[in-house]
């Protein structure tokens, strides 16, 4: 079970994870990040520029979990960022937008610059966002579910302003990191030298297989109103 409150508290802090979000612009990453580590939403939200990150601390399995969210402008110019954006993260969050279909269109190309600047091992969570717009939907649930079984990523849907599975979203891809790096710390044992056990940089995360399960239908789509 996880828990965790909003900012940052003065606790130990267990394990650091980077997590990056991506995706066209416009589709509300940020507005994604600031529910998550804010709950807030604003409505007259400008664009991002460049990279910011937020973050927030929760509880998983009674260990402290500061996840470090990662946001970035959708824009082409910004792509000179990738290759630092995308180094030690742990975690990604692919997102798109369920009433623009050429958000989802692009998916597969997020996922190929993803696949070739983040770890290998990157644990992937495909979001459709905004499903409070359901009568404006152009993108069905059953195509993009297809997707990432296809491809071996969780997936939800979500939706910022209302939010509905965005903690979720985030709990999701965070206790399955947890959960691998639990493993490999229980595998290495003792041999992990004097490394601090919070700093995941330079350690493989080794993912049993690329069939990971997908949340139930029930918890993945929004309720149609």
């Amino acid at each position: 079970m996880a828990s965790g409150g909003y900012g940052d508290t003065s606790q130990k802090i267990d394990y650091v994870f980077k997590v990056v979000l991506i995706g066209d612009s416009a589709v509300g990453k940020s507005q994604i990040l600031s529910r998550f580590a804010r709950n807030e939403f604003s409505l007259d939200s400008k664009a991002t520029i460049g990279v910011e990150f937020q973050t927030r601390t929760l509880v998983i399995q009674h260990k402290s979990v500061k996840a470090q969210i990662w946001d970035t402008a959708g824009q082409e110019r910004y792509r000179a960022v990738t290759s630092a954006y995308y180094r030690g993260a742990v975690g990604a969050m692919l997102a798109y937008d369920i009433t623009k279909r050429q958000s989802f269109d692009h998916i597969p190309r997020w996922l190929e610059e993803l696949r070739g600047h983040a770890d290998k091992n990157i644990v992937i969570i495909l979001i459709g966002n905004k499903c409070d717009l359901e009568n404006q939907r152009a993108v069905s649930t059953e195509d993009a579910r297809e997707f990432a079984e296809k491809e071996g990523l969780f997936f939800l849907e979500t939706s910022a302003l209302e939010a509905t599975n965005v903690e979720t979203a985030f709990l999701t891809i965070l206790t399955e990191i947890f959960n691998i790096v639990n493993k490999k710390n229980l595998v290495a044992g003792e041999d992990q030298g004097n490394g601090n056990p919070g700093s995941l940089s330079g350690k493989k995360i080794i993912i049993p297989g690329p069939a990971q399960e997908i949340p139930p239908k029930s918890k993945m789509c929004c309720k149609s109103s």
